[in-house]
């Protein structure tokens, strides 16, 4: 047989996961991106993801985190890099800890083990933590976080090995007008790239290569990430002391204990306003700043005065009901469409990746729950 011809554009994590368990399949595999894999623009760039497996009443995000972490740890047998930090995830509650609770059989169906704390033990455990308003809290011990940046540059470097090719180039699709399926993918040099099929795993620019049929269902938003340095020589916030935390007891925040040189990390969920990824002013908000440090302070008391080291201007890329986004192009079905991170993709991009590929051979349909139409009833 002769192996198909696929053109994958986007070597974010979710495109180039895809393009690599497709050239691993036999396939012969061009990956296309503008400015590189894991590039500082994208939503896979950044130093690390949360990995973690409870998922309030959605049970299949549970079985694919499950299946993501075998991947991952797969990456790092075959690279020989670690790419997962096993630090664990404490969560926090007020009064509502439906998020965690209401997925406890999930999370015992795919191991994922799971403790809810005694307060005044968890108190003991993590003293860095302000517990004075957590009325509930879970330990998970499986999750931990990613290495963001590094998964994405080794996956690429595994594609390279099994025989795929990255390209560097803008790319748009170009369409036939007589029958709207695509002719290829016209590159920033003029040419035009044709295969047997594609996939765009263009985060948030799938809506600027796809305005029409995307529409609303795909926004993005601008996210903040911070940075804030330890006191010197406190080892009390770092990753082999503090697990990774979930914050829903005060707003909605999460972190990452300070690790490989970089500070301890903090953000918000709250979404900010819709962005073009491209022209995107990456310039801190000092509104979101002030209040980053301020939840800091109030959570981690040592932390009170800790310096920004670093920070981010990011965005995540929102479907309205915060599920992913798999579907063939209308009228094409040689066009996978695979996006709609919506803040908690990244973990799932290997298992995601799997069923990509399989869809972009034509093994299988994109699963009803990530199609397109759900939004156009």
């Amino acid at each position: 047989m002769i192996a198909p011809r696929i053109v994958v554009v986007g070597a974010g994590v979710f495109g180039s996961w895809t393009a690599w368990l497709l050239a691993k399949s036999g396939a012969q595999v061009a990956l296309v991106d503008a400015w590189g894999p894991a590039n500082a623009r994208s939503s896979s760039g950044d130093e690390s993801r949360i990995i973690r497996g409870a998922y309030a009443r959605k049970a299949h995000y549970v079985k694919m985190t499950d299946r993501s972490f075998t991947l991952w740890e797969s990456l790092e047998k075959v690279s020989g890099v670690e790419v997962v930090r096993r630090a664990g995830a404490i969560w926090l509650f007020g009064d509502d800890d439906a998020h965690v609770r209401d997925c406890l059989p999930h999370l015992a169906s795919w191991n994922f083990p799971i403790e809810r704390l005694d307060l005044g033990v968890a108190a003991q455990r993590y003293p860095q933590v302000n517990w004075s308003d957590v009325k509930i809290a879970y330990y998970e011990s499986r999750a931990g976080w990613l290495l963001a940046r590094r998964s994405v540059h080794e996956v690429v470097a595994q594609f390279k090995r099994a025989g795929g090719t990255l390209r560097l180039a803008t790319a748009q699709p170009e369409m036939n007008a007589e029958n709207g399926r695509l002719r290829g993918v016209r590159l920033g040099d003029g040419s035009l790239l044709e295969a047997d099929r594609y996939v765009f795993a263009c985060g948030p620019w799938l809506r600027t290569l796809f305005p029409d049929w995307l529409g609303s269902s795909l926004l993005p938003s601008r996210q903040e990430v911070f940075y804030f340095g330890p006191p010197p020589g406190n080892t009390s916030f770092n990753d082999s002391t503090l697990p990774v935390w979930l914050d829903n007891a005060r707003g909605s925040w999460y972190g990452i204990p300070a690790s490989e040189h970089h500070g301890f990390k903090i953000s918000c969920n709250d979404l900010g306003e819709v962005v073009d990824p491209s022209t995107l002013n990456r310039t801190p908000d000092a509104g979101r700043l002030a209040r980053a440090r301020e939840h800091l302070a109030f959570r981690f008391p040592a932390m009170k005065d800790a310096p920004l080291v670093e920070s981010r201007v990011c965005q995540y890329e929102n479907t309205p009901d915060r599920d992913l986004i798999m579907d063939h192009f209308p009228n094409d079905s040689r066009v996978v469409i695979v996006g709609g991170g919506s803040g908690h993709g990244f973990k799932l991009a290997p298992a995601l990746g799997e069923m990509t590929a399989e869809v972009a051979l034509g093994r299988m349909e994109p699963p009803e729950l990530y199609r397109i139409r759900r939004f156009k009833a």
